[in-house]
Protein backbone atom coordinates (compact mmCIF):
# COMPACT_ATOMS: atom_id res chain seq x y z
CA UNK A 1 0.00 0.00 0.00
CA UNK A 2 2.78 2.04 0.98
CA UNK A 3 4.57 1.73 -2.17
CA UNK A 4 1.80 2.49 -4.79
CA UNK A 5 0.65 6.00 -2.54
CA UNK A 6 4.75 6.64 -3.32
CA UNK A 7 4.05 5.86 -6.56
CA UNK A 8 1.67 7.83 -7.15
CA UNK A 9 2.80 10.85 -5.79
CA UNK A 10 6.49 10.22 -7.72
CA UNK A 11 4.47 9.58 -11.18
CA UNK A 12 2.72 12.83 -10.45
CA UNK A 13 6.61 14.54 -9.84
CA UNK A 14 7.63 13.13 -13.14
CA UNK A 15 4.89 14.56 -14.63
CA UNK A 16 5.09 18.07 -13.84
CA UNK A 17 8.99 17.49 -14.81
CA UNK A 18 8.33 16.17 -18.10
CA UNK A 19 5.87 18.51 -18.98
CA UNK A 20 8.41 21.81 -19.63
CA UNK A 21 10.50 19.25 -20.87
CA UNK A 22 8.74 18.35 -23.65
CA UNK A 23 7.12 21.75 -24.18
CA UNK A 24 10.29 23.37 -24.46
CA UNK A 25 11.71 20.40 -27.26
CA UNK A 26 8.61 21.23 -28.94
CA UNK A 27 9.36 25.07 -28.92
CA UNK A 28 12.59 24.45 -30.54
CA UNK A 29 11.79 21.74 -33.08
CA UNK A 30 9.73 24.37 -34.22
CA UNK A 31 11.65 27.46 -34.47
CA UNK A 32 14.40 24.98 -36.06
CA UNK A 33 12.11 23.22 -38.61
CA UNK A 34 10.98 27.16 -39.28
CA UNK A 35 11.37 27.79 -43.48
CA UNK A 36 11.88 31.15 -42.80
CA UNK A 37 11.05 34.33 -40.51
CA UNK A 38 8.05 36.59 -41.11
CA UNK A 39 9.17 39.45 -42.79
CA UNK A 40 7.38 43.21 -41.96
CA UNK A 41 7.09 45.48 -44.49
CA UNK A 42 6.94 49.07 -42.96
CA UNK A 43 4.29 51.76 -44.67
CA UNK A 44 4.26 55.31 -44.63
CA UNK A 45 0.60 54.91 -43.58
CA UNK A 46 1.11 54.21 -39.71
CA UNK A 47 -0.43 57.04 -37.46
CA UNK A 48 1.60 58.26 -34.92
CA UNK A 49 4.02 56.21 -32.82
CA UNK A 50 5.31 57.18 -28.97
CA UNK A 51 8.51 55.98 -27.76
CA UNK A 52 8.42 55.45 -24.05
CA UNK A 53 11.71 54.96 -22.31
CA UNK A 54 11.78 54.13 -18.14
CA UNK A 55 14.85 55.26 -16.83
CA UNK A 56 16.24 55.54 -12.78
CA UNK A 57 19.47 57.09 -13.07
CA UNK A 58 20.16 56.59 -16.56
CA UNK A 59 22.40 59.83 -17.28
CA UNK A 60 25.48 57.98 -18.39
CA UNK A 61 24.29 55.83 -21.58
CA UNK A 62 20.63 57.63 -22.32
CA UNK A 63 22.64 59.48 -25.19
CA UNK A 64 23.25 56.78 -26.94
CA UNK A 65 19.72 55.20 -26.80
CA UNK A 66 18.32 58.33 -27.38
CA UNK A 67 20.84 59.06 -30.75
CA UNK A 68 19.60 54.90 -32.37
CA UNK A 69 15.62 55.92 -31.35
CA UNK A 70 15.68 59.69 -33.08
CA UNK A 71 17.65 57.74 -36.61
CA UNK A 72 14.19 55.76 -37.11
CA UNK A 73 11.99 58.68 -36.01
CA UNK A 74 9.47 60.52 -38.28
CA UNK A 75 7.94 63.67 -37.91
CA UNK A 76 4.70 62.74 -36.23
CA UNK A 77 6.48 60.63 -33.60
CA UNK A 78 7.59 61.34 -30.36
CA UNK A 79 9.79 59.80 -27.62
CA UNK A 80 9.11 60.35 -24.14
CA UNK A 81 11.34 59.56 -21.09
CA UNK A 82 10.15 58.79 -17.78
CA UNK A 83 12.96 59.87 -15.13
CA UNK A 84 11.70 57.64 -12.21
CA UNK A 85 13.09 58.95 -8.58
CA UNK A 86 16.46 60.09 -10.36
CA UNK A 87 19.25 61.84 -8.43
CA UNK A 88 20.99 62.24 -11.59
CA UNK A 89 21.33 63.89 -14.58
CA UNK A 90 18.96 61.78 -17.00
CA UNK A 91 16.18 64.57 -17.34
CA UNK A 92 18.52 66.68 -18.24
CA UNK A 93 20.28 64.26 -20.75
CA UNK A 94 16.72 63.59 -22.06
CA UNK A 95 15.58 67.22 -22.52
CA UNK A 96 19.23 68.12 -24.29
CA UNK A 97 18.71 65.33 -27.24
CA UNK A 98 15.31 66.63 -28.01
CA UNK A 99 12.93 64.15 -25.89
CA UNK A 100 9.94 64.70 -23.71
CA UNK A 101 10.55 64.40 -19.78
CA UNK A 102 8.34 63.06 -17.26
CA UNK A 103 10.03 63.84 -14.26
CA UNK A 104 8.07 61.70 -11.35
CA UNK A 105 9.39 61.13 -7.58
CA UNK A 106 7.48 58.79 -5.22
CA UNK A 107 9.65 57.33 -2.51
CA UNK A 108 6.97 54.12 -1.55
CA UNK A 109 6.16 53.62 -5.01
CA UNK A 110 8.76 52.59 -6.69
CA UNK A 111 9.99 50.33 -10.29
CA UNK A 112 9.20 49.79 -13.69
CA UNK A 113 5.69 49.66 -13.38
CA UNK A 114 5.15 52.77 -12.28
CA UNK A 115 7.33 54.67 -14.26
CA UNK A 116 5.52 52.93 -17.60
CA UNK A 117 1.57 53.82 -16.22
CA UNK A 118 3.02 57.01 -15.41
CA UNK A 119 4.25 57.92 -19.19
CA UNK A 120 0.86 56.66 -20.48
CA UNK A 121 -0.75 58.97 -18.02
CA UNK A 122 1.10 61.94 -19.65
CA UNK A 123 0.33 60.78 -23.43
CA UNK A 124 -3.76 60.48 -22.53
CA UNK A 125 -3.97 63.70 -23.45
CA UNK A 126 -2.23 63.44 -27.37
CA UNK A 127 -2.31 59.57 -27.53
CA UNK A 128 -0.30 57.86 -30.41
CA UNK A 129 -1.68 55.00 -32.48
CA UNK A 130 1.21 52.74 -31.02
CA UNK A 131 3.36 53.21 -28.00
CA UNK A 132 6.90 51.41 -27.97
CA UNK A 133 8.46 50.40 -24.79
CA UNK A 134 11.99 50.98 -24.59
CA UNK A 135 14.67 50.60 -22.01
CA UNK A 136 17.25 53.43 -21.28
CA UNK A 137 20.14 50.82 -22.08
CA UNK A 138 19.00 49.45 -25.16
CA UNK A 139 19.34 50.34 -29.32
CA UNK A 140 17.02 49.21 -32.15
CA UNK A 141 17.97 47.70 -35.21
CA UNK A 142 17.40 49.98 -38.09
CA UNK A 143 13.81 49.56 -39.36
CA UNK A 144 12.99 47.90 -36.24
CA UNK A 145 10.33 50.73 -34.76
CA UNK A 146 8.22 50.77 -38.06
CA UNK A 147 8.24 47.28 -38.53
CA UNK A 148 6.98 46.72 -34.72
CA UNK A 149 4.58 49.46 -34.99
CA UNK A 150 2.89 48.48 -38.37
CA UNK A 151 2.60 44.98 -36.85
CA UNK A 152 0.83 45.79 -33.62
CA UNK A 153 -1.05 47.89 -35.85
CA UNK A 154 -2.00 44.90 -38.12
CA UNK A 155 -2.36 42.10 -35.41
CA UNK A 156 -4.75 44.88 -33.27
CA UNK A 157 -2.23 42.86 -30.14
CA UNK A 158 1.31 43.59 -28.21
CA UNK A 159 4.29 42.46 -30.29
CA UNK A 160 7.76 41.71 -28.55
CA UNK A 161 10.80 42.49 -30.72
CA UNK A 162 13.80 40.28 -30.43
CA UNK A 163 15.61 41.29 -27.18
CA UNK A 164 19.06 40.22 -27.23
CA UNK A 165 22.08 40.33 -25.31
CA UNK A 166 25.89 41.14 -26.35
CA UNK A 167 28.53 39.73 -24.31
CA UNK A 168 31.47 42.13 -22.18
CA UNK A 169 34.35 42.84 -24.04
CA UNK A 170 35.71 40.16 -21.50
CA UNK A 171 34.46 37.37 -22.33
CA UNK A 172 33.82 35.18 -19.36
CA UNK A 173 32.64 31.61 -19.07
CA UNK A 174 29.21 32.51 -17.26
CA UNK A 175 28.93 35.20 -19.85
CA UNK A 176 29.27 33.00 -22.72
CA UNK A 177 26.45 30.46 -21.24
CA UNK A 178 24.02 33.32 -19.92
CA UNK A 179 24.11 34.85 -23.40
CA UNK A 180 23.24 31.37 -24.67
CA UNK A 181 20.78 30.69 -22.41
CA UNK A 182 19.08 34.27 -22.68
CA UNK A 183 18.93 33.09 -26.80
CA UNK A 184 16.77 30.37 -26.08
CA UNK A 185 14.74 31.78 -23.53
CA UNK A 186 13.92 35.09 -26.02
CA UNK A 187 14.47 34.35 -29.71
CA UNK A 188 14.44 30.45 -30.18
CA UNK A 189 11.68 29.97 -27.87
CA UNK A 190 9.32 32.56 -28.60
CA UNK A 191 10.54 32.48 -32.34
CA UNK A 192 9.02 28.59 -32.17
CA UNK A 193 5.74 29.63 -30.51
CA UNK A 194 5.47 32.18 -33.50
CA UNK A 195 5.37 29.43 -35.99
CA UNK A 196 3.14 27.56 -33.82
CA UNK A 197 0.64 30.84 -33.85
CA UNK A 198 1.39 30.67 -30.20
CA UNK A 199 1.40 33.45 -27.71
CA UNK A 200 4.74 34.55 -26.16
CA UNK A 201 5.99 35.90 -23.07
CA UNK A 202 7.15 39.87 -22.81
CA UNK A 203 10.51 40.17 -22.02
CA UNK A 204 11.08 43.62 -21.00
CA UNK A 205 11.85 46.26 -23.74
CA UNK A 206 11.33 46.07 -27.55
CA UNK A 207 7.45 45.96 -26.92
CA UNK A 208 5.14 47.31 -28.76
CA UNK A 209 0.84 47.67 -28.34
CA UNK A 210 -1.61 49.72 -29.88
CA UNK A 211 -3.13 52.81 -27.83
CA UNK A 212 -6.26 51.26 -26.78
CA UNK A 213 -4.88 47.56 -25.79
CA UNK A 214 -1.79 49.32 -24.12
CA UNK A 215 -4.69 50.74 -21.61
CA UNK A 216 -6.16 47.51 -21.41
CA UNK A 217 -4.43 46.84 -17.86
CA UNK A 218 -3.00 48.00 -14.99
CA UNK A 219 0.45 48.45 -15.66
CA UNK A 220 1.19 50.16 -11.98
CA UNK A 221 3.10 47.65 -10.22
CA UNK A 222 6.64 47.15 -8.20
CA UNK A 223 6.70 43.56 -9.17
CA UNK A 224 10.05 42.70 -10.08
CA UNK A 225 9.04 40.93 -13.59
CA UNK A 226 6.66 44.01 -14.15
CA UNK A 227 6.74 42.99 -17.92
CA UNK A 228 5.78 39.72 -17.82
CA UNK A 229 3.26 39.92 -15.71
CA UNK A 230 1.78 42.78 -17.80
CA UNK A 231 1.71 40.45 -20.63
CA UNK A 232 0.11 37.60 -18.90
CA UNK A 233 -2.62 40.23 -17.55
CA UNK A 234 -2.95 41.14 -20.95
CA UNK A 235 -3.35 37.67 -22.12
CA UNK A 236 -6.36 36.81 -19.81
CA UNK A 237 -8.52 39.68 -20.90
CA UNK A 238 -8.27 38.83 -25.09
CA UNK A 239 -5.06 40.51 -25.62
CA UNK A 240 -1.76 38.02 -26.13
CA UNK A 241 1.46 38.90 -27.24
CA UNK A 242 3.12 37.97 -30.66
CA UNK A 243 6.70 37.54 -31.44
CA UNK A 244 8.68 39.77 -34.25
CA UNK A 245 11.96 37.71 -35.16
CA UNK A 246 12.75 40.55 -37.40
CA UNK A 247 12.89 43.79 -35.20
CA UNK A 248 15.97 43.46 -32.95
CA UNK A 249 16.30 45.47 -29.86
CA UNK A 250 20.07 45.30 -27.96
CA UNK A 251 21.41 45.15 -25.00
CA UNK A 252 24.94 44.18 -22.84
CA UNK A 253 25.35 41.88 -20.05
CA UNK A 254 27.35 43.69 -17.26
CA UNK A 255 30.43 42.35 -16.94
CA UNK A 256 31.21 42.73 -13.19
CA UNK A 257 29.38 39.81 -10.80
CA UNK A 258 27.28 41.97 -8.31
CA UNK A 259 25.71 43.62 -11.49
CA UNK A 260 25.04 40.13 -12.94
CA UNK A 261 24.08 38.65 -10.15
CA UNK A 262 21.52 41.58 -9.16
CA UNK A 263 20.22 41.08 -12.74
CA UNK A 264 19.78 37.52 -12.95
CA UNK A 265 18.06 37.24 -9.17
CA UNK A 266 15.63 39.84 -10.35
CA UNK A 267 14.95 38.13 -13.46
CA UNK A 268 14.36 34.46 -12.15
CA UNK A 269 12.98 34.84 -8.72
CA UNK A 270 10.40 36.83 -10.51
CA UNK A 271 9.23 34.52 -13.12
CA UNK A 272 9.40 31.96 -10.51
CA UNK A 273 6.29 34.29 -8.48
CA UNK A 274 4.99 34.28 -11.67
CA UNK A 275 4.58 30.68 -11.77
CA UNK A 276 3.21 30.41 -9.05
CA UNK A 277 0.52 33.23 -9.05
CA UNK A 278 -0.56 32.71 -13.08
CA UNK A 279 0.15 29.39 -13.82
CA UNK A 280 -2.87 28.29 -11.88
CA UNK A 281 -5.03 31.28 -14.00
CA UNK A 282 -3.97 30.47 -16.97
CA UNK A 283 -4.77 27.04 -17.26
CA UNK A 284 -7.73 27.46 -15.15
CA UNK A 285 -9.24 30.58 -17.65
CA UNK A 286 -7.99 28.35 -20.56
CA UNK A 287 -10.35 25.49 -19.79
CA UNK A 288 -13.13 28.02 -18.27
CA UNK A 289 -13.00 30.25 -21.62
CA UNK A 290 -12.00 27.57 -24.12
CA UNK A 291 -8.68 29.14 -25.02
CA UNK A 292 -5.87 27.46 -26.13
CA UNK A 293 -3.54 30.39 -26.68
CA UNK A 294 -4.08 30.21 -22.55
CA UNK A 295 -3.00 26.68 -22.40
CA UNK A 296 -0.20 27.54 -24.55
CA UNK A 297 1.08 30.03 -22.56
CA UNK A 298 0.76 28.42 -19.56
CA UNK A 299 2.78 25.78 -20.78
CA UNK A 300 5.33 27.93 -21.40
CA UNK A 301 5.20 29.42 -17.99
CA UNK A 302 5.63 25.88 -16.41
CA UNK A 303 9.19 26.23 -18.39
CA UNK A 304 11.61 27.01 -15.23
CA UNK A 305 14.92 29.47 -15.75
CA UNK A 306 17.34 26.78 -17.85
CA UNK A 307 19.41 26.10 -14.91
CA UNK A 308 16.53 25.22 -12.25
CA UNK A 309 15.28 22.77 -15.08
CA UNK A 310 18.42 21.18 -15.43
CA UNK A 311 18.63 20.81 -11.23
CA UNK A 312 15.08 19.91 -10.74
CA UNK A 313 15.61 16.72 -13.92
CA UNK A 314 18.84 15.75 -11.79
CA UNK A 315 17.26 15.75 -8.72
CA UNK A 316 14.72 13.52 -10.42
CA UNK A 317 16.84 11.14 -11.65
CA UNK A 318 18.40 10.31 -8.40
CA UNK A 319 15.13 10.06 -6.30
CA UNK A 320 13.29 7.83 -8.90
CA UNK A 321 16.65 5.45 -9.64
CA UNK A 322 16.60 4.95 -6.27
CA UNK A 323 13.28 4.24 -5.60
CA UNK A 324 13.93 1.56 -8.90
CA UNK A 325 16.20 -0.16 -7.12
CA UNK A 326 14.36 -0.34 -3.96
CA UNK A 327 11.12 -1.31 -5.42
CA UNK A 328 11.53 -2.66 -8.42
CA UNK A 329 9.46 -0.05 -10.03
CA UNK A 330 11.19 1.07 -12.99
CA UNK A 331 8.75 3.34 -14.97
CA UNK A 332 9.00 6.60 -12.60
CA UNK A 333 12.74 6.20 -13.94
CA UNK A 334 11.74 5.81 -17.35
CA UNK A 335 9.55 9.11 -16.98
CA UNK A 336 12.69 10.88 -16.22
CA UNK A 337 14.84 9.74 -18.66
CA UNK A 338 12.51 10.66 -21.57
CA UNK A 339 12.05 14.26 -19.34
CA UNK A 340 16.27 14.32 -19.93
CA UNK A 341 16.13 13.40 -23.36
CA UNK A 342 13.82 15.72 -24.47
CA UNK A 343 15.72 18.92 -21.93
CA UNK A 344 19.21 17.82 -23.49
CA UNK A 345 18.07 17.30 -26.93
CA UNK A 346 16.44 20.92 -26.91
CA UNK A 347 19.42 22.28 -25.69
CA UNK A 348 21.63 20.17 -28.14
CA UNK A 349 19.37 21.21 -31.25
CA UNK A 350 19.16 25.34 -30.12
CA UNK A 351 23.02 25.39 -29.87
CA UNK A 352 23.31 23.89 -33.43
CA UNK A 353 21.16 26.05 -35.02
CA UNK A 354 21.39 29.41 -32.67
CA UNK A 355 24.07 29.15 -30.42
CA UNK A 356 27.20 28.38 -32.09
CA UNK A 357 28.42 32.24 -32.63
CA UNK A 358 27.61 32.32 -28.50
CA UNK A 359 29.50 29.65 -27.12
CA UNK A 360 31.48 26.37 -28.31
CA UNK A 361 30.89 23.20 -27.81
CA UNK A 362 32.95 22.48 -25.09
CA UNK A 363 31.98 25.64 -23.51
CA UNK A 364 28.33 23.98 -23.92
CA UNK A 365 29.59 21.14 -20.96
CA UNK A 366 30.77 23.47 -18.69
CA UNK A 367 26.98 24.10 -17.88
CA UNK A 368 27.74 22.25 -14.50
CA UNK A 369 29.65 24.50 -13.59
CA UNK A 370 27.64 27.61 -14.31
CA UNK A 371 24.64 25.60 -12.38
CA UNK A 372 26.92 25.59 -9.19
CA UNK A 373 27.34 29.43 -9.24
CA UNK A 374 23.72 29.98 -9.41
CA UNK A 375 22.54 27.40 -6.80
CA UNK A 376 22.77 30.18 -4.29
CA UNK A 377 20.07 32.24 -6.28
CA UNK A 378 17.55 29.34 -6.09
CA UNK A 379 18.23 29.10 -2.82
CA UNK A 380 17.51 32.56 -1.63
CA UNK A 381 14.44 31.96 -3.31
CA UNK A 382 13.63 29.35 -0.92
CA UNK A 383 14.85 31.14 1.95
CA UNK A 384 14.57 35.26 1.00
CA UNK A 385 12.79 35.60 -2.46
CA UNK A 386 13.54 38.98 -3.96
CA UNK A 387 10.53 41.37 -3.97
CA UNK A 388 12.22 44.77 -4.51
CA UNK A 389 12.92 46.37 -8.13
CA UNK A 390 16.68 47.34 -7.74
CA UNK A 391 18.29 48.72 -11.10
CA UNK A 392 21.40 46.66 -12.35
CA UNK A 393 24.89 48.72 -12.41
CA UNK A 394 25.69 49.74 -15.84
CA UNK A 395 29.36 48.85 -17.30
CA UNK A 396 31.31 52.49 -17.48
Amino acid sequence: MLISILTIFLGLGVFILLVPCVTLLVDVLAAVLIPKYIHVEATDSLGPVAVLIPAHNEAAGLGRTLVSLQRQQRRQDRIVVVADNCSDATAQVARSAGAEVVERFNATQRGKGYALDAGLTYLRDCPPAVVIFMDADCEPSPGSLAQLAHHALHRGRPVQAHYRFEQPAQRQLKGSISTFAIKVKNFVRPLGLQRLGAPCLLTGTGMALPWDVALAVNVASGHIAEDMKWGLDLALVGHPPTFLATATVTSRLPSEDRAAKTQRTRWEHGHLQLMGEYLPKLLGQSLRQGRLDLLALGLEMAIAPLSLLVMAWVGGMGITLLFGVSTQVWWPLMGSLVAGGCLLGAVILAWARFGRSDISLHQLGMIPLYILWKLPLYLAFVVRPETQWIRTQRDE
